[in-house]
């Protein structure tokens, strides 16, 4: 014989395998059943509503996506209202420059 380990059984030997055996044959009254299947209806035709899909196409989705990430402002402003403020920016120095000489 090998060492404890190969034994099979061996390590599970000390598992309260009984009452986790008895608790899941428990016996159910009717009323429980109706009522799990009831739920269980519930949350499938709730599943079947989530998997409907508002966009026909992967495109549609991504582009929905990008633009809801615009508006809450993920991406920053757009680039041109950047280079639009440090060109404004850059004549005002420039030009504070000019009138200095």
């Amino acid at each position: 014989m090998g060492p404890p380990f190969c034994v099979p059984g061996a390590a599970t030997a000390r598992l309260p395998w009984r009452a986790i055996i008895d608790i899941m044959t428990s016996l159910r009254s009717v009323a429980q059943v109706e009522a799990e299947l009831v739920a269980l209806r519930a949350a499938a035709e709730r599943a079947g509503r989530a998997l409907a899909c508002l966009f026909s196409t992967a495109d549609e989705f991504e582009a929905a996506i990008i633009k809801e990430r615009r508006a809450a402002g993920a991406y920053g402003p757009p680039p041109r209202k950047r280079y639009a403020v440090g060109a404004v920016v850059v004549t005002f120095v420039l030009s504070a420059v000019f009138l200095m000489l």
